[in-house]
Formats: C-alpha cells, sequence, structure tokens
C-alpha cells in the first residue's frame, strides 16, 4: 500500500514511520529544506509524555520540576515538586531526530518540495510535487495525508468546510526568540514552567519563559483574541515582557513564530474521499496552553491503526473524539473564555482570584494535571464563570 504524507512535524512524520514499518511505501513532503528551519515549539511536556512517545534524552533541552505563574500584577506564585514533572524540548533536534527515523524506515522523504492535489476521488488522489517552483512530477496514490498543520493545505485545496459558523476554527498566534544568558541571569527562570498572565502582559493571551541547556531561555508571547480583538504586534508585547523580566539584555539567538488553530467542538471534516488530516490540520492542537507535539503524534497512531485496518473516515473521527474526549472541548472553551476575556480589568482580577485559589490549594502535581491532562473536575465551582 501506498501514501503521500504532506507535512513533516510531529504528526506527519510519525506517521510515515508508522506506516513504514508495517510495510508501506510512504513518500513525506515538506516545504523546508532542512529540519532546523523555523523550529517554533515551546515543547513543554510531561515526563510521562516524553517517555511514553520515546522521545530520546538528545532531544530533551532541560528538565523542570516546578511552576511559577505571574500574575497581571507581576506577583510569583510557584508550586515544586521534589521529582522532574516534565523537559522542555529541543524542537529543531526532535524534527531532526523524526527525519532521520523516517529515512532509515524506508520513508521517501522530499524536503523543500509542495503538494498540490489535482484530483481528490473514492480511491485515488492525484497530486503535483513542486520543488522550489522550478520543476513539478504528478503522482497518484491511494491515500493522502494532510499534516500542513494549522495552514490545512490539501483541505483547502480539497474545499473542505473546516470554519462553519456551527464550530468556527479559533486561531492563535505566537512568537519566540531564544536568549542566551549565563548562571547568574537565568537563576530565576532554570528548573520550572514560566507563564504570565494579564493584559499587561500581553492582551488576550499569556506570556512564558522556559528554560534550555547551556543556560538558554525560551521567551515568547501567544495571543486567542476574538474576532474584534487586538492585533498590536506581538514583538511589542515580547520586548516589553522581557524588559519587565530583567531579560532585555540578553542576546536573542533565534527568533521564531507560528499559528495554531482549532475548533472547540472538533466537528469539521477531517477527509474526503482518501484524503485524512492529522495532528494540527484535524484540530488537536490545544488552545488553553497552544500545546500540539504529544497530542499531533497521538492522533498519529490513531490514524496508522485506522489505516492499517482499512478503517472509514467515520471510524477515523470516532476514534480520534475517544481518544480526546470530553475533556477537549471543555479545554477549549475554557480557552476562549479566558483568552478572549482578558483583555478588562475585570478579567485581571478574575485571572488573578483564580491563580490566588491554585495557590492555597494545588501541589505542582495537581497543576499538572490541572494544565496538562485537563483535569478539572476538582476546581468545578472555580472555574464555572469561564464557560457562561
Amino acid at each position: 500500500m501506498e501514501a503521500l504524507i504532506a507535512g513533516a512535524g510531529p504528526a506527519g512524520t510519525h506517521l510515515a514511520i508508522r506506516l513504514a514499518r508495517s510495510g508501506w511505501r510512504v513518500t513525506l513532503v515538506d516545504p523546508l529544506p532542512e529540519p532546523s528551519r523555523n523550529a517554533y515549539s515551546s515543547g513543554a511536556l510531561p515526563l510521562q509524555d516524553a517517555n511514553r512517545l520515546r522521545i530520546p534524552d538528545a532531544c530533551r533541552s532541560a528538565h523542570w520540576w516546578g511552576w511559577q505563574l505571574l500574575n497581571p500584577a507581576g506577583v510569583e506564585h510557584q508550586w515544586w515538586s521534589d521529582d522532574p514533572l516534565g523537559v522542555v524540548l529541543d524542537f529543531a533536534a526532535l524534527r531532526t531526530w523524526l527525519w532521520d527515523e523516517a529515512v532509515r524506515a524506508g520513508v521517501e522523504l522530499l524536503a523543500g518540495q509542495r503538494v498540490r492535489l489535482l484530483r481528490l476521488d473514492t480511491d485515488t488522489a492525484a497530486v503535483r510535487i513542486h520543488t522550489n517552483g522550478e520543476s513539478s512530477e504528478e503522482r497518484v496514490y491511494p491515500h493522502l495525508v494532510d499534516a500542513t498543520g494549522a495552514r490545512r493545505v490539501l483541505l483547502h485545496q480539497a474545499g473542505l468546510d473546516v470554519d462553519s459558523p456551527a464550530d468556527p476554527l479559533l486561531t492563535g498566534e505566537g512568537s519566540e526568540w531564544v536568549l542566551q544568558g549565563n548562571d547568574r541571569t537565568t537563576e530565576r527562570w532554570r528548573d520550572r514552567l514560566s507563564f504570565m498572565l494579564g493584559r499587561q502582559w500581553i492582551p488576550h493571551g499569556y506570556g512564558w519563559v522556559f528554560p534550555m541547556q547551556h543556560h538558554q531561555l525560551k521567551v515568547g508571547v501567544c495571543r486567542l483574541a476574538p474576532p474584534a480583538g487586538s492585533r498590536a504586534s506581538l514583538n511589542t508585547a515580547l520586548k516589553r515582557l522581557l524588559k519587565r523580566c530583567g531579560l532585555d539584555e540578553l542576546p536573542v539567538i533565534d527568533r521564531h513564530g507560528g499559528i495554531v488553530s482549532s475548533t472547540v467542538n472538533r466537528r469539521e471534516a477531517l477527509g474526503s474521499g482518501v484524503l485524512r488530516a492529522v495532528g494540527d490540520s484535524a484540530s488537536t492542537a490545544n488552545l488553553l496552553g497552544g500545546e500540539g507535539i504529544r497530542h499531533a503524534m497521538d492522533s498519529a497512531d490513531v490514524l496508522a491503526q485506522c489505516l492499517l485496518s482499512g478503517a472509514t473516515l467515520q471510524d477515523y473521527q470516532l476514534s480520534l473524539n475517544r481518544r480526546f474526549n470530553w475533556r477537549w472541548s471543555l479545554s477549549n472553551r475554557l480557552a476562549r473564555k479566558t483568552w478572549w476575556g482578558l483583555n478588562t480589568e475585570s478579567g485581571d482580577q478574575r485571572i488573578a482570584r483564580l491563580i490566588d485559589g491554585l495557590s492555597g490549594q494545588a501541589s505542582a502535581e495537581d497543576l499538572s494535571e490541572l494544565l496538562f491532562d485537563y483535569r478539572f473536575e476538582r476546581y468545578g465551582l472555580r472555574l464555572l464563570p469561564y464557560l457562561r
């Protein structure tokens, strides 16, 4: 069996590896000429997920033991564990490892190339593969996968409705810089995930500082604004955050950015004919924390099993919904309410009260379950204002 996968991020590459190791002939196409380009991802995930996904140590830039939340007034709240809770990934190293694994599995990897859908039928898809706009080749495949992320290139080319009024597509945008510090300048941010919440940090979003090896820091801002919300420069907000945190004098060694998008209820079409969407193209990115890597790879496992078993598109949709369950929609509803409303004094006051409440009641492990596993049950009454 053959398949073409457009997009060599975590979802597309993980899927390609799974299929190739099962005996499929797989072509993986990505517009990036090399995996280290635009390595945009804050890359924080729980330790158990890094181990479950078998991410090698070479891709783990740092471990973290604690959480640090700075409220709208800049007051720090901290939670600590006796054991490491998670890792911060070197995303360029992660993507390099995945590409190398794909090639070792026998995948045909076409870097620096793009896919255009020419024809989509019930049993085949015809595509044109372009190389930097200079040459092209037409091919036909019995399976086609859109792993192009928030752009959803093939879904759009197929004319599928991925942004309906009943369940509109919500888009967040982010900018991240990597700074070079030293033992003194990074001490405040070491061994923890730090988040800045409130409109004085960034309206309709949040900022972060994550540790990396060699005294480097990932510093970024992300915004999920309502349709009529602020569209001020993200880099202006990022520079303001750097100054407020005392990091504005550190050398910047990399700049990158990107978008993340998802529907709230994930009811949009995930394919047609032989076309399927996976990862961010299938709305697996979580809007509350802008998190996507582990969910993209999990969705690739779901799609791999469906393709190998000959499951229908409806079966795939149901399997994906079972994998991400009801917590997914609740988390996205909280994200929409939280970030859309975080542009007023009352919004700042609400988020400050929430942080105060968590500071008095939750452990570091509790916070990880809340923010990574979306276990909101014990905080139900406190979260009700966000759902109205």
